[in-house]
């Protein structure tokens, strides 16, 4: 894999500890630089180890990644944020997906080395009135199945676009972001798929009627000609509701539901329409947590099939990310996942998930996974552990995962 200079990285990560009280702080607590002005530290660093088993390929990456950077902000509501973020392969045996590597013999794991520029953003807030930001930015929508910021992966995607909310007309909220250029995960080396750029549209109107939250929303991507990503332009129309029911002291019941039409946009040239359901329903007591779920992504008997290429698709359709790409038939999950928390190490969260996959068109079955985690702080530092193992049947093949993480921010 491509080496990148650690001075470098050192240098480019470490903007907002060039001062000494940075330095000395411990808490990131914004610092005072004039009357109604703040300057506010961002700090956050983490190592990350993945071990990838596949029948006839393996794979081991130890990378570090940082993101530094400042934050002014004013008391009227007015801040200017700008934020670095570089990684570094210390263990490369690992597949990164750039080109220019090689034809490399182990496994994929998405995060290569790379130095950016991953935030610079003006934005003007008030409370309880919204919110308007204007440069390359973070945005995460509801669960982020549909647009999301994939902070799973050590490099960010993030967008380069102007998004605002208004929450002033309670108990309805709008939002809007109109994007330029979706700017991936895949860092600077990884030519034409650095950034997909375009006219991109995400739109979404929210109410609260008591316990019960339902948006509507809408995401219209018109790629640019000619990217990797072209035929992805799409116009996604749908409906989500979110409920959560206390039924006795300690209780609760947790239900949440989609469903959206995805349908052919401006210059794809393929003619189509294909749905998306999802359902859940969930409960909690005790620190325990137990949900039932089920999520189609349609597709239809040409091969066009619902896509989501903006969202956070780890959080989705098992963690050894087999289905990051909807398979031309369609996918049906049916998923069972359990969770504890402990009172312990400041905190302990133990989860485990079991997925059944099968097509939506043709009653194919792909395969099965398990998946596991385990988190925790020690000290100052955030622990994770993850595991996901996925038993192919129809699509893919056998792939086993291992995750160690130590993060630390301010």
């Amino acid at each position: 894999m491509k080496k990148r200079n650690i001075i470098s990285i050192g240098l480019l990560s470490g903007v907002a500890l060039a001062t000494p009280s940075f330095a000395l702080a411990k808490t990131g607590d914004p610092v005072v630089v004039a009357e109604g002005l703040t300057l506010d530290p961002i700090f956050d660093a983490r190592l990350a180890y993945e071990h990838v088993d596949q029948p006839l390929t393996s794979a081991d990456s130890l990378t570090l990644r940082t993101r530094a950077g400042l934050e002014l902000a004013s008391d009227i509501g007015l801040s200017f944020l700008v934020e670095s973020e570089a990684t570094l392969g210390i263990i490369n045996d690992y597949n990164d997906t750039n080109a220019g590597n090689g034809v490399e013999p182990f496994s994929v794991v998405a995060d290569p080395e790379n130095i950016e520029l991953n935030r610079i953003q003006l934005k003007f807030a008030k409370k309880d009135k919204g919110s308007l930001t204007v440069g390359r930015q973070r945005i995460n929508i509801d669960d982020q199945r549909f647009v999301g910021s994939v902070g799973w992966r050590q490099n960010e995607q993030t967008f380069d676009a102007i998004s605002a909310s208004l929450t002033a007309l309670k108990p309805l909220t709008l939002e809007a972001a109109y994007a330029v250029s979706q700017r991936t995960i895949f860092g600077a080396d990884a030519g034409t798929r650095e950034a997909f750029d375009g006219d991109l549209i995400f739109l979404g109107a929210g109410v609260k009627a008591g316990p019960v939250n339902l948006k509507g929303f809408a995401y219209l991507l018109d790629f640019d000609a000619g990217q990797p990503v072209s035929l992805n332009s799409s116009a996604t129309y749908g409906l989500r509701a979110t409920a959560k029911l206390p039924v006795s002291e300690g209780f609760t019941l947790n239900l949440a539901g989609s469903y959206a039409v995805q349908k052919d946009y401006k210059a794809n040239p393929a003619n189509y329409s294909v749905d998306y359901i999802a359902g859940s329903v969930g409960t909690s007591f005790s620190g325990f947590g137990l949900t039932l779920g089920y999520e189609s992504l349609g597709a239809d008997r040409a091969g066009n099939r619902f896509q989501t290429p903006h969202a956070t698709l780890h959080k989705f359709n098992g963690w050894a990310d087999v289905f990051l790409s909807t398979p031309p038939a369609g996918l049906e999950d049916k998923y069972v996942s359990i969770s504890k928390k402990v009172n312990l190490l400041g905190g302990i969260t133990a989860s485990a998930a079991y997925h059944d996959f099968r097509s939506d068109v043709g009653s194919i079955k792909y395969g099965t996974e398990f998946d596991a985690a385990l988190n925790f702080k020690v000290s100052i530092f955030s622990v994770g552990l993850k595991y996901a193992n996925y038993n192919a049947d129809s699509y893919g093949v056998d792939t086993e995962k291992f995750w160690l993480r130590l993060g630390y921010s301010f």
